[in-house]
């Protein structure tokens, strides 16, 4: 019978859920669902001061935002918890004396000020920092002068020299590492917490997880974390190391790039679906041209045999083309929803809307979607909707409106305007279309001038949907506004 697929995406919980690790949980669901697997969601908490309850609600929601559902782990249980590391220490420490009973690992009572010390001799000699073994074979007598002297030791695991470490990567292909590179590594601080290249072995291992998809940072861990799972028996899951988030400027990614967590682009108003269809384009190319996929057709096209290993550049542009998209075929009452806040905040509306106010939103946000690539943007359209004090653009707009003919075709649409009973669009297409006729006039002649009268622009959205969205009475009061300016 085959194995089972099963795949982990395991966060720390110190901060904003980052944009990367999006990216990283997304191939990982990717594939599970493409080979009919499952993915764990197991919290990495090791790091005492800066994991927060809060920071690991953010990671669950936004992932929740995404789509991107676990099918074991925190939230949901499962046969091989508990999923938080910190709920984790006594299986740790079974495994730790199994070490130390074998000899794999043992005590080292160095300390802090020692190890800086030796790392610094080591720098000034031209050497790569890497521990000497000091504590490697003790003596009965030194360890327990160590202990009477009140240090705390940590358990450091004892690499075989002269090693090859040699792995498949499903991403980079043959990697291989030699473990007098390595080093004696601390897997058990003082403490008595598990370092992160411990726990995740431990937790990987148990969980039966087949497969390790993460960043490419970790590559370099990967040479201890093989060795231990020799050391104590375990099998080796497959690794892929998926590559670098770059930004625009070929740097890593950070937040002189613009907004790097996944809260702050659903806080500006981006899609799910944009998001998840940009950010598996970041690394991973599909076999054809296309770049527009929803969820179903990213499961069925994705594949680790086209994720790159060079570095992927994150493009707000592309991301704002890609979620553009999303945004057009959006509900108005969606994207109204979206833009609430930022309408709010620079003061367009009020912070309660009535009924007949909330249906004139989802209007003009309707009018507005194909112009902007997130909600957040509606705030640089909407001002025609609510700017009555028409000023002239440009100069240029100015003199349009100093022909001859301007005021015969202002006085004929106010007339017009005004005799209308119900201002749709398609009776103010009716007036527009009979003042070219009856003036002998060429469209440009009527529509430019009326849409300077009432916008101060040249250019914008279609008059026969503006202008009722604007109201009778407000259109004819902003026409007299600019026609005393002229």
């Amino acid at each position: 019978m085959e194995q089972e697929l099963r795949v982990r995406f395991a966060p720390s919980p110190t901060g904003p859920f980052h944009i990367g690790g999006a990216r990283s949980a997304l191939f990982n669901w990717l594939l599970a669902r493409k080979e009919g697997g499952k993915l764990i969601l197991r919290i990495e908490d090791t790091d005492l001061e800066r994991s927060t309850r809060e920071s690991e609600e953010n990671i669950k929601a936004s992932l929740r935002w995404l789509g991107i559902e676990w099918d074991e782990g925190i939230d949901i249980g499962g046969e091989y918890g508990p999923y938080r590391q910190t709920e984790r220490l006594d299986i740790y420490r079974q495994y730790t004396q199994k070490l130390l009973a074998s000899g794999q690992a043992y005590y080292c009572y160095c300390s802090e000020e020692e190890l800086d010390a030796e790392r610094q001799r080591q720098l000034d000699k031209g050497e790569n920092p890497h521990y000497t073994g000091r504590c490697r074979d003790l003596s009965p007598v030194e360890r327990e002068r160590f202990i009477a002297e009140g240090r705390k030791p940590t358990v450091r695991f004892r690499v075989p020299e002269n090693q090859q470490i040699v792995f498949k990567d499903m991403v980079r292909d043959t990697v291989s590492f030699e473990s007098n590179g390595v080093g004696d590594f601390v897997i058990v601080k003082s403490d008595g917490i598990p370092v992160y290249n411990y726990a995740v072995v431990l937790d990987d291992a148990l969980m039966k997880i087949t497969h390790v998809i993460r960043a490419e940072e970790h590559l370099s861990n990967t040479p201890r974390q093989i060795l231990l799972y020799q050391a104590l028996g375990l099998p080796l899951p497959q690794f892929g190391h998926i590559s670098l988030i770059l930004g625009k400027d070929r740097t890593k990614m950070s937040k002189r790039h613009g907004a790097t967590s996944v809260e702050q682009y659903r806080n500006l108003g981006y899609l799910p679906e944009g998001i998840v269809n940009f950010l598996a384009l970041l690394g991973w190319a599909p076999a054809g041209e296309e770049e527009i996929f929803n969820q179903e057709e990213l499961i069925q096209a994705f594949s680790m045999d086209r994720v790159a290993k060079n570095p992927a550049v994150f493009d707000v542009d592309k991301l704002n083309y890609i979620n553009a998209h999303y945004i057009k075929q959006a509900s108005p009452e969606l994207i109204t929803e979206l833009a609430l806040p930022h309408l709010q905040a620079a003061g367009f509306i009020g912070e309660e809307l009535t009924a007949q106010q909330r249906e004139w939103l989802v209007k003009v946000v309707a009018e507005l979607q194909g112009y902007i690539s997130y909600a957040a943007q509606i705030t640089e359209h909407i001002g025609v909707f609510f700017n009555d004090d028409i000023n002239f653009e440009n100069e240029e707009a100015h003199e349009i409106m100093k022909d001859a003919d301007i005021p015969k075709v202002l006085e004929a649409f106010k007339t017009k305007l005004t005799a209308l009973d119900q201002v749709e669009p398609a009776a103010v297409q009716a007036i527009l279309k009979g003042i070219t006729k009856e003036l002998k006039l060429g469209g440009k002649k009527v529509y430019m001038p009326v849409r300077i009268a009432i916008t101060g622009k040249m250019h914008g959205l279609e008059l026969i949907n503006l202008i009722p969205l604007i109201g009778k009475e407000r259109t004819l009061a902003r026409m007299d506004c600019l026609i005393a300016k002229i």
